[in-house]
């Protein structure tokens, strides 16, 4: 019981210390006015001394590709849809292809322009809003191809790439291909 009082006794003596008002100023302060006790802000897309340019909002570092993101080495040029119409290939293989994914997918961005049947025939050539979507059929296309145009847009087809990711992109470049298919039987 003795010992419970002692430890009760420095327990209520030690908070009173700990509380009292003569602790909150610190009588030494280990870094200086622009370290971390006061930092100095920088408005975005503002001057900012401490970069050689003198601007706040840096660059990302060459060759930083962002998270979840797939480099693409082929440029928009008639060269780089030849090149990627040869050379490229899906790295998916034939567990992660989903036709049924890609043709939903193909559903939402390609259907209204190419048609559900990849044929042309879609809702705007029918009321002769836009014309001559070509017939996949038409077409001399490979995996590579198919998405080059996704990537970057051919002709006055716009480019996709920011509203599909990756993996979605092969998931139609393959319902595309099976679109194909079925129009040359």
């Amino acid at each position: 019981m003795k010992n419970l009082k002692v430890i009760f006794s420095i327990l209520i003596f030690s908070t009173l210390i700990s509380c009292s008002k003569n602790n909150t100023k610190r009588s030494i302060q280990y870094m200086s006015d622009t370290d971390m006790y006061r930092p100095v802000p920088y408005e975005a897309y503002a001057a900012n001394p401490n970069f050689k340019d003198g601007l706040s909002s840096q660059p990302p570092v060459k060759g930083t590709i962002a998270r979840g993101q797939v480099p693409y080495d082929y440029p928009n040029t008639n060269e780089g849809y030849d090149a990627a119409k040869l050379k490229y290939k899906s790295p998916l293989d034939s567990t992660k292809i989903n036709l049924k994914k890609g043709k939903n997918l193909y559903g939402i961005y390609c259907a209204i322009c190419h048609g559900n049947k990849g044929d042309g025939q879609s809702i705007l050539s029918e009321r002769e809003k836009f014309n001559g979507v070509p017939n996949l059929k038409d077409r001399e296309i490979t995996e590579g191809s198919i998405y080059h145009v996704i990537m970057y847009g051919r002709g006055v087809m716009g480019s996709h790439a920011s509203q599909l990711r990756d993996e979605e992109r092969w998931q139609v470049v393959h319902y595309v291909q099976e679109l194909k298919n079925e129009l040359s039987k």
